[in-house]
């Protein structure tokens, strides 16, 4: 197999690229990194010293790519599948770079902030980085929402990168943050993003691992059922 992917079901920056693979329709090895495992740990961090998930290695070109948005551009450029992630206009390009960039820094991660401090032992808590992700997260769902006023996909009529990174941001985020009054176009939108096919085969594939998420017991009940 000439692609590689070094992911774990369950993170959302691997969705991101999973969902960017299943649309395209390009054949890839996925590869389940442990990094509780000390040989997989170990295996991956060989790879990528960086330790961070995913990375793709694409044995065929000699070449090992991290960063979910680089790994997609990548794959448009050397393995272009039935959709393309980023536009061939110079300005859609521009606006799909921005709001993948948007998804990922203010919603994936404040998202990632909220579900680390539940992590923490008590004595360890951050209220303020807590309250400041939340407020994050309520600043991007508004700019979200205003977005989509007029919009079917995140900049535009057609499905791109950010729409890949969309899909997981929201999904997480509506649970550890759920959108509030105000935010139907959010809501709207996040529907459209989870009914795609691609984005059902990355949940159905996350869901054996659904137990290891901090905020499980928030979790919608439709997420957790087989026929989802």
């Amino acid at each position: 197999m000439t692609l590689t992917l070094y992911q774990h079901p369950l993170a959302s920056f691997c969705h991101k690229v999973l969902i960017a693979l299943y649309e395209s329709g390009t054949v890839f090895e996925p590869s389940l990194v442990d990094l509780a495992d000390p040989d997989s740990s170990a295996a991956f961090l060989d790879l990528w010293p960086v330790g961070k998930m995913p990375v793709l290695h694409d044995a065929a070109r000699g070449a090992t790519v991290p960063e979910t948005s680089i790994i997609i551009e990548y794959l448009d450029q050397h393995y272009p599948g039935r959709l393309r992630m980023i536009p061939k206009d110079p300005e859609e390009a521009l606006q799909t770079r921005l709001w993948d960039r948007f998804y990922d820094l203010y919603v994936s991660v404040p998202m990632q902030t909220i579900v680390g401090d539940r992590l923490r032992p008590a004595d360890a808590k951050d209220p303020h980085g807590l309250n400041a992700a939340r407020a994050t997260l309520d600043m991007a769902y508004g700019m979200i929402a205003r977005q989509m006023e007029s919009r079917e996909w995140a900049t535009g009529t057609h499905f791109t990168m950010a729409d890949c990174s969309a899909t997981p941001a929201l999904f997480y985020a509506g649970i550890v943050h759920p959108f509030g009054v105000g935010h139907e176009t959010v809501a709207a939108y996040f529907e459209r993003l989870i009914a795609r096919p691609a984005a059902r085969r990355v949940l159905d594939e996350a869901r054996p691992y659904f137990d290891m998420f901090p905020f499980r017991e928030a979790m919608p009940e439709r997420f957790l059922k087989e026929d989802a």
